[in-house]
């Protein structure tokens, strides 16, 4: 496989122009490629779902340590591109690139048949971080890990803890699920075109014992509790479906929650308690 050229040097070559709409900002440091390809595939081998392929620079690497890459790109202009610069990949049936919008990609699917470890890999458009955050979530208990590039800020809230200025639901809902760390900044000069902020490589593994389930009850309590962050636990509570103002009582009690404390106090573990007392608080 020939060495890449440039973003720039491969969109004049192929006479495209980078999508604003689509959130296109192309990684143009290949040895920030190749650290995020090490995350993604360690130990080396299995396969990499990777979303938004854009100009290869990150499938390049993840091909050389993984036994297969599943490469998702939503701009049908650029997929032409993509099986241009890794036609012999194809052809060995290492790379499948798939057109595709990632939001309504069947990971689950792919997951369940695919040979391990598996992973999700990808630089993702800040206009898609909440959803594509949101579908991992869900797919946690069929993939070993996730490595995602992030805007910076995105990244402080995902590893904030309870009581910190970044702490909030976002920070909440994925660490239920995942165990989450910050493995590198990447400065916003590595892009092209360059964006206006900086960025995060973070990585993300399932938990052995997931600290709660997404019910209906651990939903309506860690949002509610982050709606109006300046109020009590009490009063952010005090309008949840079908729940008494005794009903809460007795579950903060049986949850040790403190109701004259504020949600961003709370760790996770402690919104999944209460969202548990709620759930069978008696009617």
């Amino acid at each position: 496989m020939a060495e890449a050229l440039s973003p720039r040097l491969l969109l004049e070559h192929y006479g495209l122009r980078p999508k604003h709409p689509f959130g296109q900002n192309f990684l143009s440091d290949a040895g920030i490629a190749r650290q995020i390809a090490e995350l993604a595939t360690t130990p080396p081998g299995g396969t990499v779902i990777e979303i938004g392929a854009g100009l290869g620079a990150l499938t390049r690497p993840l091909l050389d340590r993984a036994a297969r890459v599943v490469a998702i790109e939503r701009d049908r202009e650029l997929v032409p591109a993509l099986a241009d610069e890794f036609r012999e990949a194809i052809d060995e049936k290492r790379l499948e690139l798939v057109e595709a919008d990632a939001k309504q990609f069947d990971y689950a699917s792919l997951l369940d048949g695919a040979t391990g470890p598996k992973t999700i890999a990808g630089n993702l458009p800040y206009q898609l971080t909440g959803p594509l955050l949101r579908l991992t979530v869900e797919l946690a208990p069929r993939f070993d890990r996730a490595v995602y590039m992030v805007q910076l800020e995105v990244a402080a809230r995902l590893t904030a803890k309870a009581s910190e200025e970044d702490y909030g639901a976002l920070t909440v809902f994925v660490n239920a699920a995942l165990e989450v760390e910050r493995k590198l900044v990447v400065r916003r000069g590595a892009f092209y075109p360059q964006p206006n902020v900086d960025s995060a490589v973070v990585l993300l593994r399932p938990r052995a014992e997931p600290l709660s389930l997404e019910t209906t009850e651990f939903r309506a309590v860690v949002k509610a509790a982050f709606s109006q962050r300046r109020k009590t636990l009490r009063n952010a509570w005090r309008g949840l479906p079908n729940v008494t103002p005794e009903q809460l009582k007795l579950a903060a009690e049986r949850a040790n929650v403190d109701l004259d404390a504020r949600g961003e106090t709370l760790d996770t573990a402690a919104f999944a308690r209460m969202a548990s007392e709620l759930s069978v608080v008696p009617s």
